[in-house]
């Protein structure tokens, strides 16, 4: 699993990007006119706020544990990171599309069209930058699962929002290029305006799929099923343990909790035993860093009942 200084080096690589993003379309929506620059402005702004918040989740979440919340509060950067998935949806989404049927219904002639070229072109280089740097986090934790793989089964909620949020920009900025394009070649302001709303359906696309997983985080998930079967298969190759029964594992943030049930091959010293248990969850913890609470119970061998064995 990826630390929480790997998903803050993706933030604010992309908050820099949408930063210098969301200047360059404001002033090609400002000389242009260009309905789907300024959803695209709009868009950029809600994207640095976003990303704000999740560094304020992400900060939160390593508050220490406390005896109101004894499982600390990693769950924290869920909640920043679903507002921002509705932020996403509502001031992003819903704004151009809003924009784009304003605009179909009174169309208005790009001016100067040329800003609006130069700034996307622009900005599709920034944002494959940003874009370029969230794939290198995402790639160290997804093994070899293919990104919808990952992006179903990551636990990393912030990770899953900047990724969410690079690619709808950068499809985004290439649905304003081709709008703004076609409107100069064809002499009709429609495109424009059809290309804002392609944009403002996008985005909300992205903001469902982005909301979907970490509403299942808010509730309350287990670890990454890719990591799960990993800490399954150290439990099972440990010489103190002669069966793994279950294993319940619960992703908190960047931590973990590992429940484990089993029959340990010594069963009749309890002192032991006792030292056996120990030094499994010390290794599972030095084997998986995220895992900061781990709890162990042993099954104790079946007793016979009377009616099974009756005396002669």
């Amino acid at each position: 699993m990826a630390s929480s200084g790997d998903s803050s080096r993706a933030i604010l690589f992309a908050l820099g990007a949408n930063f210098a993003i969301a200047v360059a379309k404001g002033v090609a929506a400002f000389f242009t006119g260009s309905s789907a620059m300024l959803a695209e402005t709009v868009h950029s702004l809600a994207d640095c706020g976003n990303q704000l918040l999740l560094l304020l989740g992400m900060r939160q979440s390593r508050r220490p544990a406390t005896p109101e919340y004894p499982l600390g509060h990693g769950k924290a950067v869920y909640f920043w990171s679903f507002l921002v998935a509705v932020m996403l949806f509502t001031v992003g989404g819903m704004f151009s599309v809003y924009e784009g049927l304003h605009k179909l219904q009174h169309p208005e002639q790009l001016r100067q069209w040329w800003w609006a070229a130069g700034v996307l072109v622009f900005g599709i280089a920034a944002e494959g930058v940003s874009m370029r740097a969230c794939l290198q986090e995402v790639n160290k934790v997804r093994g070899d699962r293919s990104l919808w793989q990952w992006f179903r089964q990551s636990r990393q909620s912030e990770l899953v929002v900047i990724f969410g949020e690079d690619l709808a920009a950068l499809l985004g900025l290439v649905f304003a290029l081709v709008a703004v394009m076609m409107s100069v070649v064809t002499g009709n302001p429609i495109w424009d305006a059809l290309g804002t709303v392609a944009i403002g359906a996008l985005l909300i696309v992205v903001a469902v799929l982005v909301a979907i997983e970490v509403k299942a985080m808010l509730i309350g998930q287990s670890v990454d099923p890719y990591r799960q079967s990993q800490i399954r298969a150290f439990l099972d190759g440990r010489p103190e343990i002669a069966h793994v029964i279950s294993v319940i594992t619960l992703q908190l943030g960047n931590d973990a909790l590992v429940s484990v049930q089993a029959r340990m091959r010594e069963e009749h010293d309890a002192e032991e035993m006792l030292r056996n248990i120990t030094s499994v969850e010390r290794s599972l913890k030095k084997e998986f860093p995220e895992v900061r609470w781990s709890f162990f119970e042993p099954e104790l061998p079946r007793v016979p009942t009377a009616e099974e064995h009756p005396s002669g």
